[in-house]
């Protein structure tokens, strides 16, 4: 939609500025999910491990072997504190992209008050001007049959 109105091409701009604001919250919101689905996975895996490893624990276990669980549970506490990072990360990427979208949000907004309020001042000059013109004629109409009746 192409117009000579700047105001509404302030407004054009700003709805698409607020709609890719919109695609890039949801790109950042769907690799929150992914972050969040992995760190939850990688925890579950941690508690099954150890699980694990307490089982082997009771039914006795050789050192060497009992080394390496610890080791791959040091691995996975690595993994998981990784996961955990980019979860916050991620948390902090969406929050400032809903906040982006937000603004741009409230300037369409503002834009479309605008206008919406230019249109409004328009359409009362509109009316003015046509009861100024029914006034004339009326007044005019009057003013004939009052010259006639003389």
């Amino acid at each position: 939609m192409s117009t000579d109105n700047p105001l509404e091409r302030l407004a054009e701009l700003a709805q698409d500025s607020r709609d890719a604001a919109g695609q890039l919250l949801a790109r950042n919101r769907q690799t929150q999910q992914k972050a969040s689905h992995q760190f939850e996975a990688l925890h579950r895996y941690r508690m099954e491990y150890a699980d694990r490893l307490q089982d082997a624990l009771k039914q006795g276990v050789h050192p060497i072997t009992l080394r390496n669980y610890q080791g791959f549970l040091g691995t996975l506490d690595d993994a998981i504190e990784r996961a955990r990072q980019q979860l916050s990360h991620q948390q902090h990427q969406v929050s400032s992209a809903q906040q982006k979208w937000q603004k741009e949000q409230r300037k369409l907004s503002s834009y479309n008050t605008l206008s919406s309020r230019r249109q409004d001042q328009q359409r009362q000059e509109e009316q003015r001007q046509e009861q100024r013109r029914n006034d004339e004629m009326s007044a005019n109409s009057l003013a004939r049959r009052q010259g006639r009746n003389r």
